[in-house]
């Protein structure tokens, strides 16, 4: 999973991605202090991982990781090349999902290029710019298939006409997300067009110490999650410059700094849960004493799907899945056990995986 962090320059981008990858990319109160994009591989926390381990003694610990992307800030004009305009839209292009990071504190020390504190409108900003490009995008598409249409194949007539909507759509303004398609023929047309208002969003709502202290009667957190649940996107209170902080502190002061601020989890963990919420992902876990491993599939997987994960002749050669419920296991405290009480179960081609599950999978190629 690759996030890309964007936002107008100095709202914070640059200081949350260094709390939540500690990959020291420079962070300074001037517009473009970020040019290439800075990249860091997170693992994901999960002590159900951690419990397995701890179980089995495995030569190698291999957690699921998300690559954030810090991408240089965003001015006006950036869908017509200004600023950083064309490379940053680029790098957006390339990520399965947005993290957009929007200042809500007022700090007359650091600079705001656009003179004042108002994050609806900083996304509004952000939004056209990402809109234009796809406009520019759809349009060029729409001739293309305009002139496919002409030779009579009904399957350019009907592209076409999806793309003209969808040009309107954006046209006036609103993004590929808020464009409802006549089918899921029409749906999977549009996803071949690599939009990038079609990616989905979370709005990381950047407030100071105070802010995070009472979020949720912070006057511009109220109006970025106002905007993010009109939306359906996701909205996570933040405050960058804690979580920077965090990263310097020994695990016992972290939970305790945590408990001050009211908080009972890092926002790298919260950004995390947000994640894989937002993009319909679970993780399913292999334990051995060679490797215990966590792997992300999207929600609704099956079995030989998943088992293709791990390698394709798994998938190929599927025979079955012998799982047990993570929550089952750690109450029965080993395999052993569980499987003498019936919990380790052996499921079909059919089997939908879910989130946690213990898994073996036997195959035959």
């Amino acid at each position: 999973m690759k996030l890309g962090i964007v936002g107008l320059p100095n709202v914070g981008k640059s200081t949350l991605f260094n709390a939540i990858t500690s990959a020291g990319a420079e962070s300074a109160n001037y517009p473009f202090c970020t040019i290439e994009p800075n990249v860091g591989t997170v693992a994901v926390p999960d002590r159900r991982l951690d419990f397995l381990a701890d179980m089995y003694k495995p030569k190698k610990y291999t957690p699921a990781v998300i690559e954030f992307v810090d991408i240089a800030g965003l001015v006006k004009g950036a869908s017509k090349g200004e600023g950083l305009g064309n490379k940053f839209l680029e790098n957006i292009r390339r990520t399965d999902a947005i993290v957009h990071v929007v200042r809500c504190f007022d700090d007359e020390n650091v600079i705001h290029v656009e003179g004042s504190t108002d994050p609806i409108r900083d996304i509004d900003i952000i939004d056209l710019e990402l809109i234009m490009a796809d406009l520019e995008l759809v349009t060029r598409r729409l001739d293309k298939v305009q002139k496919a249409a002409r030779g009579g194949d009904k399957r350019f007539k009907r592209e076409a006409e999806v793309f003209e909507a969808l040009k309107n759509h954006l046209d006036a303004g609103r993004s590929a997300r808020s464009f409802e398609p006549g089918s899921d023929e029409d749906a999977a047309l549009i996803a071949t067009s690599d939009l990038l208002t079609l990616k989905p969003v979370i709005y990381a709502a950047n407030m100071d110490e105070d802010g995070i202290a009472d979020f949720e009667n912070n006057a511009y957190y109220k109006s970025v999650k106002e905007r993010a649940d009109a939306e359906g996107a996701q909205v996570l209170p933040i405050c960058a410059r804690t979580e920077q902080e965090l990263t310097e502190l020994d695990p016992e002061e972290r939970e305790m700094f945590l408990g001050e601020l009211g908080l009972t989890e890092s926002g790298l963990d919260r950004l995390i849960k947000c994640s894989y919420s937002l993009l319909g992902l679970i993780s399913f876990l292999t334990a051995g004493s060679d490797e215990c491993r966590a792997w992300t599939i999207t929600k609704g997987t099956r079995a030989p799907q998943a088992a293709g994960k791990i390698h394709s002749d798994f998938e190929r050669g599927f025979i079955r899945a012998e799982i047990v419920a993570f929550s089952d296991l750690e109450a029965c405290g080993s395999m052993a056990a569980a499987r003498e009480k019936g919990l380790v179960r052996s499921e079909g081609k059919e089997y939908v995986m879910r989130d946690g599950d213990v898994t073996l999978f036997r195959f035959n190629v």
